[in-house]
């Protein structure tokens, strides 16, 4: 994902912050899939084990779209936190919006976390 992009999918991002059409952090993101609210995910790629666990599994029963590509300082500086693992957009159009303005952005599942992570352990890139 190169940096226009990038600015681009952030800047959605922290406008959904401002707007009340996202929500920061695991709790949140877990909440608002079990209501069925949550349209789109963005999982940081440096986020630790225990956080995906308690995530991703939830989100790839309840069919939600994950976009990895992310640090957590960048998600953290789009929504003005320190460190963020997971955000996740309530907005059906701002999740458009955002899966729009990065088509190539990585798509992923609890497979696709384990196998990136395994493969970025081993000192490759995905």
């Amino acid at each position: 994902m190169d940096a226009s992009v990038r600015r681009k999918v952030l800047g959605l991002v922290g406008l959904g912050i401002r707007g009340r059409r996202a929500v920061v952090g695991v709790q949140q993101v877990r909440d608002a899939a079990r209501r069925g609210k949550l349209k789109l995910a963005l999982v940081a790629g440096d986020a630790s084990k225990n956080s995906l666990n308690k995530v991703v599994p939830l989100l790839t029963a309840r069919g939600v779209v994950m976009i990895e590509g992310f640090t957590a300082e960048e998600l953290a500086g789009a929504c003005g936190r320190e460190s963020v693992s997971v955000m996740g957009v309530l907005d059906a159009g701002l999740a458009r919006g955002i899966r729009e303005a990065a088509p190539d952005a990585m798509k992923i599942g609890v497979a696709g976390v384990e196998k990136q992570r395994a493969v970025r352990n081993q000192g490759g890139t995905f």
